[in-house]
């Protein structure tokens, strides 16, 4: 028997409520869910919270990475294999479906299931019947199905890539995540929990929180890899602070370096760069007499303000063009324009 333990799930934001009010609701429902969202959003913690808050909490809870495993493999940890039934299987093995009873079994990444796969689950969602590999027998489960994925499965569905029929059966009802760029004010209170586990981490006696610049910077960020790429960034923050005083810088990019390789090879050497912190009076120093060449003059000029200001910003593209007072697509335009697309991210 497990122990019933709900994940905490942080948040205060409407689209996260509407979230856990919906796990909630399905929680006690014996019908297959999915869940989708981005990468990093929380796919599992809620499917964990669907099992814990269930009458099946007492129940096995097993996860099947889908994408992780080989075909053959899969079916064989799904469905179980006779002796015999192929190269290797010497001794009777029970698949999941057979092991987790009256249990929940979550198929992680379920997009990757080749079609022949899915038209075998298929089987079990709609009737409950199996059979392991190399035999006839028929065997039956109670288990409850729960997929999911980052991607577009009605898409998918469209193009021939995932059964419409198996799309229908699962889809009983679908819990879609929201983007942490979409619940920006639970970005603080998430950012403060991991930092407080890390501070424990490293036998710090307290935890002294963010600046108010740190907090607008994490409040900025994109956020592409959502609440597991924050967790790493504050971590990451933390370990590099002072114990004693609020985090002030946060390292966004671990492998931001003025010497960091290009894919062609090159060193981002910051030695060409003009050092001064003023752009103003580099440009009073390149200003020696009147320029030759004017369009070439100036179009040196703004890559070295480039340069200068990716470099201020750690390479990073998005603050640079706030920097700038550039938006994101016109800056990208500039490194186009100069080919500094490699040089930076």
């Amino acid at each position: 028997m497990e122990n019933r333990s709900v994940p905490n799930i942080i948040g205060e934001s409407l689209a996260i409520q509407r979230v856990l009010d919906q796990a909630s609701l399905l929680a006690d429902i014996s019908r297959p869910v999915l869940v989708v969202g981005e990468r990093g959003t929380g796919k599992e913690l809620i499917t964990h919270r669907l099992h814990y808050l269930s009458k099946r909490w007492k129940h096995p809870f097993i996860k099947l990475n889908c994408a992780a495993l080989t075909e053959t493999l899969l079916e064989s940890e799904l469905f179980g294999h006779e002796p015999g039934s192929f190269t290797g299987a010497s001794r009777l093995h029970k698949g999941h479906f057979e092991e987790v009873g009256e249990g929940t079994l979550f198929f992680d990444e379920i997009a990757s299931m080749s079609p022949r796969l899915q038209e075998k689950l298929l089987r079990v969602v709609e009737y409950g019947e199996f059979s392991r590999i190399g035999s006839s027998q028929t065997l039956y489960t109670e288990a409850r199905i729960i997929g999911a994925a980052n991607q577009d499965l009605p898409q998918l569905a469209e193009t021939g890539h995932f059964r419409h029929d198996l799309l229908d059966r699962l889809a009983f009802d679908v819990i879609t995540l929201p983007p942490l760029r979409s619940r920006k004010e639970d970005i603080e209170p998430l950012a403060n929990s991991f930092g407080l586990n890390m501070a424990k981490e490293l036998h710090r006696s307290y935890f002294p929180g963010f600046t108010s610049g740190a907090i607008t910077e994490l409040i900025g960020y994109p956020w592409l890899g959502n609440v597991r790429e924050l967790k790493n960034v504050v971590e990451r923050s933390v370990y590099h602070s002072s114990p004693e005083r609020p985090v002030a810088k946060i390292i966004f990019d671990p492998f931001a370096s003025p010497y960091r390789a290009s894919p062609s090879g090159q060193q981002m050497e910051q030695a060409s760069l003009p050092l001064q912190s003023d752009q103003g009076n580099f440009i009073d120093q390149e200003i020696r007499s009147a320029p030759d060449n004017f369009k070439e003059f100036i179009e040196n000029i703004e890559k070295k303000i480039l340069y200068k200001t990716l470099s201020d910003n750690q390479f990073h593209q998005r603050r640079t063009a706030e920097s700038l007072g550039l938006s994101y697509h016109q800056f990208r335009g500039y490194l186009k324009k100069y080919q500094l697309t490699e040089k930076s991210r």
